[in-house]
């Protein structure tokens, strides 16, 4: 594996996500917390992601409340509420593999899952890492 420590005048590259990054979605209420559950490598003593690391609930836990009215629950409960928008319980519909990832970087041969990567939900919601869980080490 190719991760590289970070020092003073070091060209910065992004921080690899690790099991308890805190992660958001546009349309959810809450962030949740990345979960990597089989490990091919650690990084800083955690699991370290790939960017196929996307399965609802078991990777990606859900974001509280939905607010998207793609999301058909939603639809149906602002529907009920006569137009009044009505959050309902939020289970990402993952629409492919987080991207960007790592460039270089490959772990168990998926690209390493990086700080900036994001992933797209089937009801419009956008995936991001807000905080990718390793603080000094960097992937390429």
């Amino acid at each position: 594996m190719d991760c590289r420590q970070s020092s003073e005048g070091a060209v910065s590259m992004p921080n690899p996500v690790v099991t308890g990054a805190t992660l958001a979605c546009t349309f959810g209420m809450a962030p949740s917390t990345m979960n990597v559950i089989r490990p091919n490598v650690l990084v800083e003593s955690r699991p370290a992601g790939t960017i196929m690391d996307m399965a609802p609930v078991a990777n990606v836990p859900p974001f509280g409340m939905c607010q998207s009215l793609a999301n058909p629950t939603v639809a149906a409960a602002t529907a009920a509420a006569l137009g009044t928008l009505t959050p309902m319980p939020c289970v990402p519909v993952i629409v492919g593999p987080w991207a960007p990832g790592a460039p270089t970087t490959v772990v168990g041969g998926s690209p390493m899952l990086t700080a900036g990567s994001q992933l797209h939900c089937a009801y419009g919601g956008v995936i991001s890492v807000v905080v990718p869980g390793s603080t000094t080490t960097q992937a390429s």
